[in-house]
């Protein structure tokens, strides 16, 4: 889910996510996955919100008969055999959720107000769960990406994995907000999977052990003369994180740097443009958001563009989603230079905003679709690498890692040859 900044808005997610992606990490991720509300916490910003809805309302309305609902809601509360066990708030808070699915959009979602605070501990970036991101792809729950070092990561759970059952209960109707609650739980406790793995003749089962997710969304290392700097997801640390890594970056005189985003469902909009801006000229497109009215919004770079000239290799996969998508396609269009390697990315390209709603609740809607600077769409398709390399079963049994390896040669060529 990728999200944007939001004034005084207690934690982060594009919602990343990004995206859960939804994007949705069980955190939910991404959850995140979209663009973070700028309303937030803004009273006066939320008292415009609901006037502009009142006022509109009757538009809204025009054509829709209600009657049938109330019909409904009766006919309910009146037959049903535990009807005197009915929670009328349930059903109002069901009724939204209905709603909101009818759109066919997994990423436009109402959170009830457990569910908001589920969001919001995501968001804040500390969490118990299983660690990744899930979402919805070809009417299969599926894993988006596992998070580094994190509970499913270590069970063995990979992108593109199918969810076919949770605790032996099979899956028949992928709902992703109750999948997410049922996969969350407690630290220290156990969530049974079966899976459904590309390659594989039969299904897997295997088993996670829930723990509280701590977020450190970058990593750094010295390969000879290389700065291999690993973002696992973009959060509001990020860009701190890589303003740090670059410095190690200058201190170690390194002569190109491999930035790898395999399995990094997004996060928020504004870190990812302000990580973009080291590695571009100052002044750049990063992203362009297109509305349904075919506005289009596009968004610059601020930074100063200090390691532009620097040798790249990017790193992505099937994992890498929203966040991660925009950083590859714009360093991409950006400078020719620039060299991805790995696999496709996932394909999340569209932008939800937060909007805080009566009664602790709140509502995550799709608003936009992101492109590349050069205008290409990334929702549903992807980011096509320069270099296609896959990382193998037996890769990961014999624990080596043939795409960075590839990815530390062409930077090697790079580097001679300049």
């Amino acid at each position: 889910m990728c999200t944007n900044n939001k004034k005084s808005f207690a934690g982060k997610i594009l919602s990343f996510f990004a995206e859960i992606i939804v994007l949705v990490i069980i955190f939910t991720a991404g959850y995140f996955f979209g663009q973070k509300a700028l309303l937030g916490n803004n009273t006066k910003a939320f008292k415009s919100l609901n006037e502009t809805l009142i006022y509109n309302k009757e538009d809204s309305y025009k054509g829709v008969d209600f009657a049938l609902f109330w019909q409904a809601w009766d006919l309910l509360k009146k037959e049903h055999v535990d009807r005197d066990k009915i929670n009328s708030q349930k059903l109002v808070y069901g009724a939204i959720k209905g709603m909101f699915a009818a759109t066919g959009d997994m990423h436009t979602n109402f959170f009830d107000p457990e569910e908001k605070k589920m969001f919001d501990e995501e968001i804040d970036g500390s969490f118990e769960g299983i660690g990744a991101e899930i979402g919805i792809r070809d009417g299969f729950l599926t894993i988006v990406a596992p998070l580094d070092d994190s509970p499913a990561q270590k069970a063995g759970l990979k992108p593109k994995d199918k969810i076919l059952a949770i605790d032996g209960e099979q899956i028949t109707k992928p709902d992703l907000d109750k999948l997410i609650t049922k996969i969350r739980g407690k630290s220290g406790t156990e969530v049974k999977f079966k899976i459904l793995r590309e390659g594989e003749e039969k299904p897997l089962d295997i088993t996670v052990i829930r723990d509280r997710i701590q977020l450190k969304s970058v990593k750094t290392e010295q390969i000879d003369n290389i700065s291999y700097i690993r973002i696992s997801e973009f959060t509001e640390t990020t860009a701190s994180e890589v303003s740090n890594a670059l410095k190690e970056v200058k201190n170690n005189n390194s002569k190109g740097i491999i930035i790898d985003l395999r399995s990094d469902p997004g996060g928020l909009l504004n870190s990812v443009i302000e990580v973009i801006g080291h590695f571009v000229p100052n002044g750049s497109v990063a992203v362009i958001e297109k509305y349904s009215d075919t506005k289009k919004d596009i968004k610059k770079t601020y930074g100063r563009g200090e390691f532009s000239d620097l040798p790249m290799v990017i790193l992505i996969d099937e994992g890498s989603a929203s966040a991660s998508e925009i950083f590859a396609g714009a360093l991409r269009d950006n400078r020719k230079d620039v060299v991805l390697v790995g696999q496709k990315s996932y394909g999340k390209g569209s932008v939800q905003q937060l909007y805080p709603l009566m009664e602790n609740t709140s509502a995550k809607i799709t608003m936009a679709r992101w492109l590349t600077p050069k205008g290409d769409l990334i929702d549903g398709i992807g980011i096509e690498p320069d270099v296609s390399v896959e990382y193998t079963e037996q890769d990961y049994k014999n624990e080596k890692d043939s795409q960075k390896d590839k990815a530390i040669e062409i930077i090697k060529e790079k580097i001679n040859y300049k």
